[in-house]
C-alpha cells in the first residue's frame, strides 16, 4: 500500500538530498515491479494532485516522446542544437565522472553514484547542469554515463532528462537557465551534511563555506582548492555558445 503524500512536505523533502525524502520506486518502475497504474490507484482522488505522481507522469511523457521520437536517444529534439559548439574535453569529463571538479556538490552526486549506482535527483540536475554549461560538454556523453552507472537507468526518462537540462528537448529549461551548484548546496544542503558523507576533504569547512570552500570571506580565512573551472566564467562563455548557436542557425531572437 502507497501511503498519501502530503504535497507541501513531498515537495520539500525530495529536494534535500541529505535526507530520505523520495519514495524510491525508480528502479521498481524502470524493471517492471510496479506500474504507473498501480500508483495511481493506489493514491485514490486526494494524492492525485500530489508532486509525487505528477513525477510519474513525467515519466510516462519520456516514453511517449521516446517512441515518437526515437532519435533522440543520441540526437536533439531541437534540431538547431545540433549546431550547438560543445567543446569536448576528456580530462573535464573525466574529472565529472570520477567527481574531482573541484566543486562539492557536484563531486558528492558524483561519488554517490559511483558508490551506490544511485543520485537524488536535486543532485541529478546539478550535475547534468555544470557538465553541460560549466564544462560545454556534450549531454549525449552525460546520457551514457548515467546510464551505464544508474540502477534505475531507463532510457525514455534519461534521455527526456538529459536534454531538458541541455535546453534542446520538449518542453526544456531555458538553456540560460544554469545551476549554480554553489548557491543550489546553500539552498537544499544547507547545513552540508550531503557534501560531508561523500566529500570527505571538506568536511572540516563550516556550513556557510563548505559548497564554495575556495572563496575568500571575513568567516572563512583559509580557502581551499577552486573547482576546474570558474563558475561565472564557464557561464558566460556557455551563454556565448548559445548565441553563437543561434546565429549559426539563423534563429530570430524573440
Amino acid at each position: 500500500m502507497i501511503a498519501e503524500p502530503a504535497r507541501d512536505r513531498v515537495a520539500h523533502a525530495r529536494d534535500r538530498p541529505a535526507i530520505q525524502g523520495t519514495s524510491g520506486l525508480s528502479p521498481h518502475l524502470h524493471f517492471g515491479e510496479i506500474g504507473p497504474r498501480q500508483i495511481w490507484h493506489a493514491l485514490g482522488p486526494k494524492g492525485r494532485a500530489s508532486t509525487f505522481l505528477h513525477e510519474v507522469i513525467w515519466r510516462e511523457f519520456a516514453h511517449h516522446l521516446l517512441y515518437h521520437f526515437p532519435q533522440t536517444t543520441t540526437k536533439p529534439l531541437r534540431t538547431e542544437f545540433a549546431r550547438f559548439p560543445w567543446k569536448k574535453n576528456a580530462k573535464h569529463l573525466r574529472a565529472w565522472q570520477s567527481g574531482r571538479t573541484g566543486v562539492p556538490m557536484v563531486d558528492a552526486g558524483m561519488r554517490e553514484l559511483w558508490a551506490t549506482g544511485v543520485m537524488h535527483n536535486r543532485v541529478r540536475m546539478i550535475v547534468a547542469s555544470f557538465l553541460v554549461k560549466n564544462l560545454l560538454q556534450p549531454w549525449q556523453d552525460g546520457a551514457q554515463w548515467f546510464w551505464d552507472t544508474l540502477v534505475d537507468a531507463d532510457l525514455a526518462n534519461n534521455t527526456l532528462n538529459w536534454q531538458w537540462v541541455a535546453g534542446c528537448g520538449a518542453d526544456a529549461a531555458p538553456y540560460f537557465r544554469i545551476f549554480n551548484p554553489v548557491t543550489q548546496g546553500e539552498r537544499f544542503d544547507p547545513d552540508g551534511d550531503y557534501v560531508r558523507k561523500w566529500v570527505p576533504e571538506v568536511a572540516s569547512f563550516a556550513s556557510h563555506s563548505i559548497h564554495g570552500p575556495w572563496r575568500k570571506s571575513k568567516r572563512n580565512k583559509a580557502p581551499g582548492p577552486g573547482p576546474i573551472v570558474d563558475l561565472g566564467k564557464s557561464r558566460e562563455a556557455a551563454l556565448d555558445a548559445y548565441a553563437d548557436m543561434r546565429r549559426r542557425a539563423k534563429i530570430v531572437a524573440p
